[in-house]
């Protein structure tokens, strides 16, 4: 169940016992398993009104969801099915099925509220289920609708609910609504021409005119759904059999038993939702997967407890934290198990390992950058930075290790006959000095054949040739075949060549940290192109989201001009234009902060604590001066 799931049968996700609601953990569990999008389909509605027959028609089964047969509520709660997509396997799909609203046995109306609010919050296509018709008393029973601004939150503020109304913001992360109406019986015409259902239920949704208390009370739940539910569909249902005692059993009758009519309608219906039910994203286009879904119940659930108002913005920071820390740890591991993958230590140069590098912290990056989300002041991708950081220089240090010990290793095998030799005095007889040259001589042609001796093959031999200068000037002094000048000759050829090594070496360490530095700066700027990218789509989904909003209203104002609502038309219009500003602010805005800049140089200062820590962190923050 790694990427879906396939439950055999539903879970209770939301637990409703003496109306305190509690989120079930054995449903989070199975939510976490599944690391695909969801698609989440809740459906609400009065008791006894046959939503968990339709839910289990979604789920392609007769039983699953208690459909119960007497007027007792039989569901409590929120209850959860999730189910293979049957068009679309790359999602699941997760059904919703909750308790009846209006139960006579319930205490507290407010339970049914939250009820209602917490399916809206969830779902990417909310159904609301009612019998007869959509007439005012059936919107009078949809008064929860008029009571979300008040249940629901878009943004966190310090102000008391009470003093905020950003219902403007619902139309964002709200899902699309489908009105279901069972046992319908009426012709669907109008002005004796046949309309659609489509058509019955925004005819429905038109407002009253006048200005009355009684007219306004009327109107307010047709607003909430037109303002708050851009996307809108209807689909009536004949009777499923006209034979009541077949109908308290309707999840035994074989399909063919079922009326026609009910038969195409059901198969019409769950046809819309498979091709039409989106996966669940909250704003700005950021997709719920299962995992998510579950921080997403468990966020709401807490904040409802603690007598506060679910906020969509608290609950995707809260997401966010969550998400970006896995994030981290999966780009690190890649980044790991990457580097392991295709370094073979000891490595020729220090470029040879650091272009590795380059290339594997690339990845990690493109996968932290999938994974992320609201890392509004890139805390987290600076995180992974002097993650990947320490990481790199671990890996220096293991070339390192791996290369002194393959080095000295190789350096004692072909040294082998040299040592022979000074132990058994060999270059103690007149002339020793000569041949203890020629001898030290292949050892260093020896040494130099030897293949992929790594970044450390300079150092171990001149510790090597270090080790050998006492001897050598023992060797020296003692060769009575040489005059005094020729061992000063020698003696003074010896320092000079051991000086030319330690430059060698000298320069080898310049190059190597000059390569570091060049890493460095390649590093920076990955990650700075790669959020530039990212940003960049960020905004443009945040436009888009917006756009939605201005489309919408602009769809709205014309529909209140066309029903003679001359006053809350041109009341639009101050919203229409602010929301115009927004727009074009949020295109002429940079994407960047300078934190972030200076937040990279600080990595590379902690990161690496030495001389060359601080220059590569000087340098990244130069270079943030240039892009800015």
């Amino acid at each position: 169940m790694a990427s879906g799931s396939n439950m055999m049968t539903p879970i209770c996700l939301v637990e409703n016992e003496k109306e305190q609601l509690m989120v079930n953990p054995e449903a989070v569990k199975v939510l976490e398993k599944i690391t695909q999008p969801v698609v989440v389909v809740a459906i609400v509605g009065m008791y006894r009104t046959g939503k968990s027959y339709l839910m289990n028609r979604l789920a392609g089964q007769n039983h699953g969801f208690n459909l119960g047969s007497t007027v007792r509520s039989e569901t409590k709660g929120i209850w959860m099915w999730c189910v293979t997509h049957p068009t679309q396997p790359t999602f699941t799909l997760v059904l919703l099925d909750t308790e009846g609203l209006g139960d006579v046995e319930k205490s507290d109306p407010k339970n049914d509220s939250w009820i209602f609010a917490l399916s809206v919050l969830l779902s990417s296509t909310f159904v609301y289920n009612s019998v007869g018709t959509i007439n005012q008393q059936a919107l009078e029973q949809l008064h929860y609708v008029t009571e979300l601004t008040e249940l629901i939150r878009a943004k966190s503020t310090t102000k008391s609910s009470d003093e905020i109304d950003d219902s403007d913001e619902f139309v964002s992360f709200f899902p699309d609504f489908v009105w279901t109406v069972r046992d319908f019986i009426l012709e669907l015409k109008l002005d004796d021409k046949p309309i659609t259902e489509d058509d019955y239920l925004e005819n429905a949704l038109k407002l009253i005119s006048g200005m009355s208390l009684k007219i306004q009370n009327a109107n307010l739940p047709r607003e909430c759904i037109r303002h708050f539910f851009p996307k809108r569909k209807c689909f009536v249902f004949d009777r499923p059999t006209k034979e009541k005692d077949l109908l308290v059993h309707i999840e035994d009758l074989p399909e063919d038993q079922l009326d026609c009519n009910f038969q195409m309608q059901s198969k019409k219906f769950c046809s819309y939702i498979f091709t039409n039910a989106k996966p669940k994203t909250v704003r700005e286009g950021i997709i719920v997967t299962g995992k998510r879904l579950g921080t997403l119940v468990e966020t709401y659930v807490s904040a409802i407890n603690s007598g506060a108002v679910p906020c969509l913005e608290n609950a995707v920071t809260t997401l966010a934290q969550q998400e970006n820390s896995a994030a981290i740890q999966k780009a690190a591991d890649h980044y790991s198990q990457l580097m392991v993958k295709q370094l073979r230590l000891p490595t020729d140069t220090l470029q040879e390992l650091l272009d590795v590098h380059v290339a594997c912290e690339r990845e990690a990056i493109t996968v932290f950058m999938e994974l992320s989300f609201k890392d509004d002041k890139q805390e987290f991708q600076k995180n992974l930075m002097s993650s990947i950081e320490r990481k790199k220089e671990e890996f220096i240090l293991q070339n390192e290790e791996a290369s002194v010990k393959y080095c000295q290793t190789q350096l004692k095998k072909v040294s082998e006959h040299l040592m022979k030799c000074i132990s058994n005095g060999t270059f103690s007889a007149p002339g020793g000095h000569s041949l203890y040259l020629e001898s030290k001589m292949k050892v260093g042609l020896y040494y130099e054949a030897v293949p992929r001796k790594g970044v450390k093959a300079n150092e171990v031999f001149q510790n090597f040739l270090q080790s050998q200068d006492a001897i050598e000037k023992s060797i020296l002094q003692s060769d009575k075949a040489l005059t005094d000048v020729q061992k000063a000759i020698a003696a003074e050829r010896a320092a000079k060549e051991a000086a030319e090594k330690e430059q060698e070496l000298l320069r080898q360490k310049q190059k190597e940290q000059q390569e570091r530095m060049e890493a460095q700066e390649k590093s920076f700027k990955e990650n700075v192109a790669q959020l530039q990218a990212k940003m960049e789509s960020e905004r443009e989904n945040l436009i888009r989201d917006q756009k939605k909003k201005l489309e919408h209203k602009l769809k709205v104002q014309e529909e209140m001009l066309k029903e003679g609502f001359n006053k809350k038309y041109e009341d639009m219009n101050t919203e229409i234009h602010q929301l115009k500003k927004e727009i074009e602010k949020t295109k002429e805005e940079k994407s960047w902060g300078a934190g972030f800049f200076d937040g990279i140089g600080d990595v590379f200062l902690t990161t690496v604590p030495n001389r060359f820590g601080k220059v590569a962190g000087a340098i990244a923050k130069g270079i943030s001066y240039t892009i800015k």
